[in-house]
């Protein structure tokens, strides 16, 4: 009875969010429906040209590409990273384990585009890892760091790195700790416990995390276009330049459908081989 309650409590948010979201959307998306016609006017009739342009220009093919590459291998940077912080975290005991936490916590409060100049700052020519490696004798110039790939690639990194972190955090936190300890018992090694004990059972939750890390990577905007400085051009820099520059507004709609479409495509084709492996597993 109480849970039919709470049930209907949460019922009026969850159908003004769906409205909300729905409509808002359906109204962007319906431009893609007319053709732009310059300075932003629209025609009346309807039209598939939009959509057209978007899945046949090479020059969008390659942005979604690039969008795709990036996004990909700022996830896998990503989770390389945040997991064994987070299962530090998550073994550690005391107040320094709280401690920590409550900083990655904080830390995912600090907006993007303070974060990215940080970044500009830490990596610029004069900045402290330039230097220190012209110190070192690494390099015999600085290190571009403002429109490369790399750069963007660091910026969305870093953004994600605490969401990863906290994601890490409470796939560790349901391993119990007994496991790895049998496991160490019986000779396996450090890395015997991590491969065959601890990434097996945190497998749904590592893909489930990969999928919220790459979904917010292939809509990220901010970090692409400061840190990508007009040069790195993905997708959402490109729907950008498209609306705001362009005034293109149908186009820049059919674009973002084109976004949406494969970033559901990609999610869908993961669960399902998720699906599929699970069936495996258990015949």
């Amino acid at each position: 009875m109480a849970r039919n309650n709470w049930t209907l409590a949460l019922l009026p948010a969850l159908i003004l969010t769906s409205i909300m979201l729905i409509a808002s959307q359906t109204l962007f998306l319906g431009a893609a429906l007319h053709e732009d016609l310059g300075g932003g006017q629209s025609a009346d009739a309807f039209s598939l040209s939009n959509f057209v342009t978007a899945v046949t220009d090479d020059y969008t093919i390659r942005s979604l590409g690039l969008s795709i590459w990036l996004s990909a291998l700022a996830t896998f940077l990503t989770l390389l990273a945040a997991f064994p912080t987070g299962y530090l975290l998550a073994r550690m005991r005391g107040a320094l384990s709280t401690a920590l936490l409550s900083a990655v916590v904080a830390s995912s409060f600090v907006t993007i585009v303070v974060k990215v100049l940080g970044l500009l700052l830490i990596f610029s020519a004069n900045g402290p890892f330039n230097q220190a490696l012209l110190h070192l004798g690494l390099i015999d110039a600085p290190l571009p760091f403002l429109g490369t790939r790399w750069g963007v690639v660091l910026g969305l990194v870093y953004y994600t790195f605490s969401y990863a972190v906290l994601l890490s955090y409470s796939m560790v936190a349901t391993v119990p700790r007994a496991l790895e300890e049998v496991a160490a018992i019986h000779g396996a090694s450090a890395f015997g416990v991590l491969w065959q004990v601890l990434l097996p059972l945190c497998a749904p939750g590592l893909l489930a995390a990969a999928l919220i890390l790459f979904n917010v990577n292939m809509g990220g905007f901010s970090s692409t276009a400061l840190i990508g400085a007009g040069r790195v051009i993905t997708l959402p820099v490109l729907i950008q330049r498209t609306v705001m520059l362009e005034n293109g507004y149908g186009m820049g709609a059919a674009l973002s459908a084109l976004l949406l479409a494969v970033v559901l495509l990609l999610n869908f084709a993961a669960g399902a081989v998720m699906a599929r492996s699970r069936v495996a597993v258990v015949t």
